[in-house]
């Protein structure tokens, strides 16, 4: 037989496609010729794959050898087709019959030696496979647990070629994934360990309640950072639709913790201020990979010193904000990332941090202006929570912290808000508040009497608040009424809702 077909699985983004990792030999001179759109690392193949063969105790076949990856319109990219190639090879030279192959996809990056290594992505590729009808497929040994998380998917794990050969050649089984071990309890900062600031632990309550994004201004000390860090500890777990989603951007992006259990805490990504452009939203040569909006999706993008980032990397969030999603165009084709998150900015009032009217402050009124616009009008109008946090009292600080809520107690109300939002939105496809299209709140089920908006239609006609910042107080005014336990806003969440959207203090 001069001719066998494996399958193996290729990943654009988050999606991936099956792909049939045919192999031709044939009269010749001795060579091999690799089709079908590979990228760098794929064309170095043929030098791994040729000495994992050798090394595993197999013959090479010194023959005209084409490989070709379909479909060949789609790019390829990484080393995880290395294990799909070389059984290719031995099926296609007679070396192995590959009747236990058929219907299985085969994943894994080969050593010389013919030790079959972990790669990443392994679980979008296997959820590709599940959904293509795919029911068995092998692994490498470091990403069984990982793959096993899919459901409906017999995995197998292979730690070297030689056992996988032993497998199709004998029928010597291969091994099972381990099994699953129990996540630990998540363990972290506690908002009851944040003094004072009662304002700003009501900010990071609704923010968190709603989904909606929060600012923090105030002077060092404050506590921004502190809340701001605590606000994950309050968010419920990822159901699991969103957890699949969040883990499969890690495994693309290397960073999924070992064990292969589906992340269920939202995660929380905080760039340092002198990030670029591409580490935020994602970029690379080739193929895009993931920036930290992605990494971040369905959790907490903390951006502290937010006036120290470059103003065109802030802006460069807008997009995302807006749509949840970012599709980067590269040289090898379009990628396009999922990116729902909420942005949380932390900063300082002026260049030498001290209290507005503090006798040592050197900055003028121009100059804290200049150092507070570096965050640009349009992406402050995109955060729906925006406070001014106070400089706290030495009654605060010296105080026990026992009158302090615990993160478990405000995140039960939480929990107990975003249940009802998801239950009134469900039919929708929205789960929190702040998914809800403004449009839609103005129709006339859901819009609120004009008693309750009067302030806000006023400010509006003004000009002092935008049409999107109107939409996104009444966004609040309804995860208010949530977490106070009401069916509709009434005057009073708006007002607060207003209060905490314009950074006036209470």
């Amino acid at each position: 037989m001069s001719y066998a077909k494996v399958l193996c699985v290729g990943l654009v983004g988050v999606t991936g496609h099956l792909v049939e990792v045919e192999a031709d030999l044939a009269p010749g001179l001795p060579a091999v010729v690799l089709s079908g759109l590979p990228d760098t690392a794929l064309n170095e193949a043929r030098d791994r794959v040729r000495a994992a063969i050798v090394n595993s105790g197999q013959h090479w076949p010194n023959r005209r050898i084409t490989v070709n990856l379909l479909p060949a319109t789609l790019p390829k990219h990484g080393s995880g087709f290395d294990l799909a190639i070389a059984a290719a090879l031995l099926g296609g030279s007679g070396e192995l019959p590959l009747a236990p192959l058929d219907q299985v996809v085969v994943l894994g990056e080969l050593g010389l030696d013919g030790t079959v290594r972990p790669i990443r992505g392994v679980l979008p590729m296997v959820a590709a496979a599940a959904r293509a009808g795919i029911t068995r497929v092998v692994v490498p040994v470091d990403n069984a647990a990982e793959a096993a998380v899919v459901p409906g998917i017999r995995v197998r794990a292979a730690e070297t070629l030689h056992r996988l050969v032993a497998f199709i050649r004998d029928g010597v089984p291969l091994p099972d994934p381990p099994a699953r071990r129990t996540s630990p309890p998540a363990t972290g900062p506690d908002l009851a360990e944040v003094a004072g600031q009662g304002l700003g632990r009501r900010a990071v309550e609704v923010a968190a309640a709603g989904g909606h994004h929060l600012a923090l201004l105030g002077p060092p000390g404050a506590g921004k950072t502190m809340l701001a860090e605590r606000l994950p500890s309050i968010l419920p777990e990822l159901d699991d639709e969103t957890a699949l989603e969040v883990t499969a951007l890690h495994s693309i992006a290397g960073i999924l913790p070992p064990g292969g259990d589906l992340v269920r805490r939202p995660p929380f990504q905080a760039p340092h201020h002198t990030a670029t452009v591409p580490s935020l939203v994602g970029g690379g040569s080739g193929l895009a990979r993931p920036g930290a909006v992605s990494l971040a999706h369905r959790g907490i993008l903390f951006l502290d010193e937010a006036a120290e980032f470059a103003a065109r990397a802030l802006d460069s969030l807008r997009q995302p904000m807006e749509h949840g999603r970012v599709t980067l165009n590269r040289s090898r084709g379009s990628t396009e990332y999922p990116a729902r998150v909420q942005l949380v900015l932390a900063s300082n009032p002026c260049p030498c941090a001290k209290p507005a009217g503090d006798t040592h402050c050197e900055c003028t009124a121009q100059a804290r202006r200049r150092y507070l616009s570096r965050i640009s009008g349009p992406l402050l109008d995109r955060i729906d929570v925006q406070v001014t946090l106070t400089p706290l009292r030495a009654a605060d600080l010296m105080d026990s912290g026992e009158a302090n809520e615990s993160s478990a107690e405000v995140g039960a109300r939480v929990a107990t808000a975003r249940a009802a939002a998801t239950a009134r939105w469900a039919k929708l496809g929205w789960k929190v508040n702040a998914d809800v299209p403004g449009p839609y709140l103005r129709q006339a089920r859901w819009r609120l009497p004009r008693t309750s908006t009067q302030q806000l239609r006023r400010r509006l006609d003004s000009g002092a608040l935008s049409a999107r910042g109107f939409d996104r107080v009444v966004r609040m005014a309804w995860t208010i009424a949530d977490l106070d336990g009401r069916d509709r806003p009434g005057a009073e969440d708006v007002a607060e809702a207003l209060t905490l959207r314009t950074r006036e203090s209470t």
